[in-house]
């Protein structure tokens, strides 16, 4: 490759990626669009966001730091961007930049950081731009529809009455933000969907880009706004999948008894009260099985219309002469812990494992499956790194591609996630380590796992006297790692004794 590569970052958006589909017995969630890219490259198999939350996840993306540093600690906090992000420094090096879909990383848009395509400010719903409806008139399409299979509202409710959400009825989401808590089979043509629209953006813009003299290298992001609910999806998605199938999710009857308080936090009608989770929770467990269904059917359509940008990359001859990833801003808690449907400040690996995938021919050989702890911290110095530039300021995030060039690279033994509260402040911290996990919640009870014999973490052991030593070596590399950081936004985390024990 003799100039610089083409950066292309396709992004799921809360994706429902750890103890689903094979893991459980229960049935394969297709995605063979991202496992071609896997076998060209490498797939990271302990990938962690930085933050369990879309605007924190978000921007630690844009700038390889956590959300602590660069101020967006919770969604629209609106933090003004006072460092720099790996979009303004591909563009001093002579990248074109082109941003298509979701946004949600606080204020602004990519557009004010040179990016051209399609891009709003906040959450957004594609369906209600002037851009879906021009696509429909191209192609030929009706609006988008879909008949509602559940939701998660009260119909009576006085925020339904501006959703207009009704199981068993006909529904067009007109919201400002595609959110909805509900799932449903279109009836519409699988085109409609949000997805395939912003597929055909971007292979648009790839045609115009190869018919250019511009000989720049460019950077093509394209963020979906699913596997993030509503599971909006055609009959023909849904049918790849039967719900009988599907085992239920080790945790779903959780009591939570042993676990923090945080894990109660729910604001879905139908299964809790006054915020509070009720358990056990009140939808069977088919009810369940039909959602799930519906999840891994949105997966799949997601994977399908990634297929097409990739299919057009590769009859442009780009795809040889591009760096290629796939990954999630963060998990969803979907069916588990006592049956959550969306998610909160909780840490489990539903929440902040998340898929991570690079394809890069010039530096990583195909077809590895490295188990070395990286996260999306680390996504914008590894383009930049791709482009041959690097930060001003040092960041909390390494290039991942000094894992490939250098087999003597030494890289981190353990990894710290963060959250600072959703729809409830908490502020949390966790810790991985070789087969363990801890987690501190100011305030609440704090959580030890070991996730090789307790992958689904089940049993808190953090009372447990077996594990006095292995909790003061989780609280010890804690410390290190918020020091590290500049993590010092509640001292008692560093200097309590809760961390001193």
């Amino acid at each position: 490759m003799s100039k610089k590569p083409n950066i292309i970052y396709l992004l799921w958006d809360h994706h429902a990626f750890y103890g689903h589909g094979e893991m459980i017995g229960g049935p394969k969630i297709l995605r063979p669009n991202s496992e071609r890219i896997a076998r060209q490259g490498v797939e990271f198999t302990k990938a962690y966001t930085a933050c369990p939350l879309c605007c924190p996840a978000r921007r630690t993306m844009l700038t390889g730091l956590y959300p602590h540093n660069h101020g967006e600690i919770k969604n629209e906090t609106n933090h003004k961007y006072d460092r720099e992000t790996y979009l303004e420094k591909l563009k001093e090096v002579g990248y074109n930049l082109f941003y298509i879909g979701k946004w949600h990383a606080g204020r602004g848009t990519a557009h004010q950081f040179g990016c051209e395509g399609f891009n709003y400010t906040g959450y957004g719903n594609p369906y209600l731009t002037l851009e879906y409806q021009a696509y429909l008139k191209e192609k030929d399409l009706p609006p988008f529809e879909v008949r509602i299979k559940h939701s998660f509202l009260d119909p009576n409710e006085p925020y339904n009455q501006t959703l207009k959400i009704y199981e068993g009825e006909l529904h067009k989401p007109e919201f400002s933000s595609l959110s909805e808590h509900a799932v449903g089979i279109m009836t519409t043509p699988k085109e409609t969907h949000e997805a395939f629209f912003l597929a055909h953006l971007a292979c648009k813009r790839l045609e115009a880009l190869a018919n250019s003299r511009d000989s720049s290298p460019f950077h093509l992001r394209v963020d979906f706004w699913g596997p993030h609910q509503p599971y909006y999806v055609p009959q023909e998605y849904y049918d790849m999948y039967d719900p009988n199938a599907i085992p239920e999710l080790p945790s779903f009857s959780n009591d939570l008894r042993n676990k923090p308080k945080i894990y109660w936090s729910n604001h879905d009608s139908k299964i809790s009260k006054n915020g509070q989770l009720i358990t056990p929770n009140p939808l069977s467990w088919e009810i369940w099985q039909e959602i799930l269904a519906c999840n891994y059917a949105h997966q799949t359509l997601i994977d399908d219309a990634m297929g097409l940008i990739l299919e057009k990359l590769e009859e442009l001859g780009f795809m040889e002469t591009s760096m290629i990833i796939l990954s999630s801003d963060h998990g969803d808690a979907v069916g588990s812990y006592g049956g959550h449907f969306d998610k909160d400040a909780y840490m489990p690996e539903t929440m902040i494992h998340v898929p991570f995938i690079v394809s890069y021919p010039e530096i990583i050989t195909k077809g590895i499956k490295s188990d070395k702890l990286v996260s999306n911290i680390d996504l914008a110095p590894t383009i930049l790194d791709a482009a041959g530039t690097n930060f001003s300021d040092p960041v909390d995030g390494t290039s991942l591609l000094s894992l490939f060039k250098n087999e003597k690279t030494e890289w981190r033994e353990e990894l710290m996630v963060q959250t600072h509260g959703h729809y409830v402040k908490h502020l949390g911290r966790a810790v991985l380590h070789d087969r363990y996990k801890y987690i501190f919640n100011e305030d609440d009870m704090d959580e030890l796992y070991d996730l090789t014999s307790d992958p689904h973490e089940l049993d808190n052991l953090i009372n447990n006297p077996k594990f006095e030593e292995v909790l003061k070596t989780m609280k010890q590399k804690l410390k290190k790692l918020r020091i590290k950081t500049n993590d010092d936004i509640t001292k008692s985390m560093i200097r309590g004794k809760r961390l001193k024990k």
